[in-house]
């Protein structure tokens, strides 16, 4: 069985002095102070240790092999989103790590695919990269769930989710720059927390906004079997039904309705709660993700799935037919 994981992390091996270059502060580079193992600073500030793995796509392939997986989707590590900085600065930062991941795919075609960052503080910058990313053979695009605090029912992101519609690029839609991050360091609680919050931040705010009832054809999936948003749906029906002067504002449709119109990723950890998603959204729009190579994934990709008791069609479409049908792409092109 073709097995193909969707949501992979991966970075340049080398990573220019942007704070040298620019003139400011608060972009990420790497200290390699020991053999295997690179340090992800933010200036002087350490901010995470990473091992080769993170960058090395060929060290990657029988690591991953070993665990029965053929390809990985590849996208860069949200910290490099740098949505903060200036627009003409993030899409060269955006352009450099695009053009890695695309030489990456073009090394190892039946290793690996990869989707794109852009700088979405710009609108017209980023639809620009994002055609760019089309052309260098990019399937598709990982954006933050939310850009600067604004979330994504804004109207200046529209646009660039429309021409991710008429592209054809798929879109994923990953946690970062967590809410109330400074009052809950504590504990990892950004990461346990947060994160499964801001995933239902995007999926509310696009649904409520009116993304998916105005572009039906766009390719949507969220990170992390959709954060916190399905086990929460009754809840979020509730509110829309019963005080729909603060909700239906923008989008008369009840939310329960797009059940079933994105994909999310099988990172859930539990196959009980795996089960559940399953039966909310449908199982032609769940996928295998691992969040490889970063300690909270899925590391063994997939094998709480193998070790189910779910019937074997079922796991069929996770590991490969409902990746292929999110991206666009033909199983064949792996073979």
């Amino acid at each position: 069985m073709l097995k193909i994981d969707m949501h992979t992390h991966i970075m340049p091996a080398h990573l220019p002095r942007w704070a040298d270059k620019f003139g400011y502060e608060g972009f990420i580079h790497l200290e390699q102070n020991k053999p295997g193992f690179a340090d992800m600073m933010k200036g002087t500030k350490f901010f995470r240790r990473v091992a080769q793995n993170a960058w090395d796509a060929e060290m990657r392939i029988p690591e991953y092999d070993s665990h029965g997986t053929q390809v990985q989707v590849i996208c860069t590590i949200p910290v490099l989103f740098s949505y903060w900085a200036k627009p003409e600065h993030t899409l060269e930062i955006s352009e450099y790590l695009n053009d890695g991941v695309a030489q990456i795919v073009h090394d190892y075609p039946k290793n690996y695919t990869g989707l794109g960052t852009l700088p979405m503080q710009d609108t017209g910058l980023a639809i620009r990269e994002l055609q760019r990313c089309k052309d260098i053979g990019l399937v598709g695009i990982q954006i933050g769930s939310n850009i600067n605090d604004l979330n994504l029912g804004e109207p200046q992101f529209f646009p660039i989710f429309e021409a991710c519609s008429e592209l054809g690029m798929a879109l994923f839609v990953h946690p970062w720059n967590m809410m109330g991050f400074h009052s809950m360091e504590k504990y990892w609680l950004p990461w346990l927390v947060g994160m499964p919050a801001e995933t239902s931040r995007a999926v509310c705010s696009m649904i409520f906004s009116g993304v998916f009832e105005k572009l039906p054809r766009l390719r949507c999936c969220f990170a992390h079997a959709g954060g916190s948003f399905l086990p929460t749906v009754g809840r979020v029906e509730h509110g829309f039904n019963c005080r729909p002067d603060l909700v239906a504002i923008d989008n008369p449709v009840n939310p329960r309705n797009y059940l079933g119109k994105f994909w999310v990723d099988c990172i859930t950890h539990d196959i009980t709660m795996l089960k559940y998603v399953l039966g909310m959204v449908g199982t032609d729009k769940v996928t295998l993700g691992s969040d490889y190579p970063f300690p909270l994934g899925d590391l063994t990709i997939g094998e709480f799935i193998e070790q189910s008791d779910l019937p074997a069609e079922v796991v069929e479409k996770i590991f490969c037919g409902n990746v292929l049908e999110w991206l666009g792409l033909e199983k064949g092109q792996f073979e």
